[in-house]
């Protein structure tokens, strides 16, 4: 059952593609945009989630049990219904060059502290610490704050580079926290304004139709803005108009 709805809504999606473009198209420019959704992300996760039930159903005597793993790819069509991996992909992406630079640090203390903990550790210590490839899975776990006590340095030095190497990752995750949670808070600054721009061209005339109250809504569920923050940045508009 769960396979038809999907099967018959990934149809849908192929068929209704072309309503994605502005203005007229002809036959072409229909499949263009047809094979343009297919070979997308999105395409690709609604045929994968399908795809092992066919291939199953076509080839009964082929061993596609791994193929039952793509089944789980449903769970990304979630973002067709939210935006918060989109949001979030557009965040990192506007703050790339500061996210690569704090990604940049966190890469060199990774390797410096694998590297460091190998030369402590690996005469005393030759289980855990026997490559520094192998110390990198200690520095991992340390740097990013997790700490699952499975390796631990046995030498003065050794337990030296983890103190350092805990708080310089508590410092450097950090930062990269910040960074994401920085850029977020902008990215729902702008939209206000461009939301609270567009109420105050909709408010030219004085007074807001049935089509322009349409397309503030829309605009509002796109910027996944909620109803009480998109009615009092109206009301606030509409204030300082009435006082001017």
């Amino acid at each position: 059952m769960s396979v038809g709805i999907f099967t018959i809504e990934y149809l849908c999606r192929v068929w209704v593609a072309p309503c994605q473009i502005f203005g007229l198209y002809g036959f072409a420019g229909a499949c263009r945009a047809r094979v343009k959704y297919m070979l997308s992300f999105s395409g690709l996760v609604d045929l994968l989630s399908i795809l092992p039930f066919y291939l199953r159903a076509f080839f009964p005597y082929l061993d596609l049990r791994i193929l039952r793993a793509l089944r789980l790819l449903r769970i990304l069509k979630l973002s067709h219904y939210n935006s918060a991996m989109e949001d979030l992909f557009e965040t990192i992406h506007e703050e790339k060059r500061s996210f690569y630079a704090a990604s940049y640090l966190f890469a060199i203390l990774f390797i410096l502290s694998s590297t460091l903990m190998y030369f402590a550790e690996h005469a005393t210590h030759p289980t855990g610490f026997h490559s520094i490839p192998a110390s990198m899975y200690w520095a991992l776990i340390t740097l990013t704050t997790v700490g699952y006590g499975d390796i631990t340095p046995i030498t003065v030095a050794g337990k030296l580079i983890a103190v350092g190497s805990a708080i310089l990752g508590v410092i450097v995750v950090a930062l990269i926290t910040g960074i994401v949670a920085s850029a977020f808070n902008a990215q729902m600054e702008r939209r206000n304004i461009i939301f609270e721009d567009q109420v105050r061209k909709a408010l030219l005339d004085g007074i807001l139709d049935h089509s322009e109250k349409a397309d503030l809504e829309r605009l509002r569920k796109q910027f996944g803005m909620t109803k009480r923050r998109a009615d009092a940045l109206i009301h606030q508009v509409q204030s300082t108009r009435a006082k001017q």
